[in-house]
């Protein structure tokens, strides 16, 4: 067996929270030691254009933006390492992780910032398009759709939220749902319904979404089925938004930490330590804690955040 990798502070994902993680950090001198996880870079990676990422007023590339997040996080020193984390020992201090090559790690701190995924239908014309008319979140890339037609699919809070935000975006948002009762709040179904009466918007219930249409410019359609007669119909639109749910990476914390709904339960609050978990000694940061906004500068933000706690908390441990 391999001799592990001690950290004073360990660091899981290598997405906005994880990166500003580091850089406050090394800025404490903790030394961080950061493992970046099998989606090097995060959900950024897969968005072409971010318009809304302070002070870049011309926009930038997500891509781009991440490994300015990477190179920023080196320039401090801090050591990254391919590796993803199978296995995680809470009970004790120092905490244990084990990873897929079968290293160990071991750490005084943990923060954890894996973030979450969307979830998405499966359907191969969907994952072609990614990026290019098809998107998980309609306030990162809603702005990309101004005054043109776009489909939510979904019936829960998210696809409702979503479909709201893009109303007063787009010229027409049709919400696609297999059922005609949807699961988000009552006072959201109401809005949609106010919406569709009033506005922009139109329903397309007891459909699902069959196949996203396309060409070499991006999405130029979708394909939609009946789910009773099982006819199809094509619709022209430019966007897709798939809008049923995320899911936090956080698997292998099952029954180590409190959670809620798979997300980590973290303090808040007004005292002091809002990032710490229900073990003593571990943070968690960005999507992997935060259902609500899910927004690259909330995740920074967070990020931020776990690292100032995790310097007071060492700190007042002693070490």
């Amino acid at each position: 067996m391999s001799t592990p990798t001690h950290a004073k502070v360990l660091i899981l994902g290598s997405g906005p929270a994880g990166y500003t993680a580091a850089v406050y950090a090394a800025r404490a001198n903790l030394n961080p030691v950061l493992v970046t996880g099998l989606a090097q870079g995060g959900q950024l990676m897969t968005t072409t254009d971010v318009d809304n990422w302070p002070a870049d007023a011309d926009g930038v590339q997500g891509p781009d933006l991440m490994q300015r997040f990477q190179k920023h996080a080196e320039r401090f020193n801090t050591e990254m390492l391919f590796d993803h984390i199978a296995k995680v020992d809470l009970s004790k201090r120092p905490f244990t992780l084990t990873g897929d090559t079968g290293k160990i790690y071991t750490c005084d701190a943990l923060i954890i910032a894996t973030g979450a995924s969307a979830k998405y239908l499966g359907l191969p014309s969907e994952q072609s398009f990614m990026g290019r008319g098809v998107s998980g979140c309609a306030t990162c890339d809603g702005f990309f759709y101004r005054n043109q037609d776009v489909v939510v699919v979904g019936g829960g809070n998210t696809a409702v939220e979503e479909a709201l935000y893009l109303s007063n975006i787009c010229r027409k948002v049709t919400l696609i749902h297999r059922r005609d009762k949807f699961r988000a709040e009552p006072i959201l179904v109401d809005k949609l319904m106010s919406k569709v009466e009033t506005g922009n918007m139109e329903l397309k219930l007891f459909h699902t979404l069959e196949e996203v249409l396309g060409d070499d410019s991006g999405v130029t359609g979708v394909r939609v089925r009946h789910v009773d007669t099982g006819a199809t119909e094509d619709m022209a639109v430019t966007g897709a938004f798939i809008a049923i749910g995320h899911q936090p990476n956080t698997e292998i914390f099952q029954g180590q930490l409190e959670m809620k709904d798979g997300y980590i339960v973290t303090k808040s609050g007004l005292s002091g330590m809002a990032t710490m978990t229900s073990v003593p000694g571990v943070f968690a940061a960005g999507d992997v804690q935060d259902h609500v906004y899910r927004q690259a500068i909330t995740s920074a933000g967070t990020g931020c955040m776990a690292a100032l706690d995790a310097q007071r908390w060492l700190e007042n441990a002693g070490q």
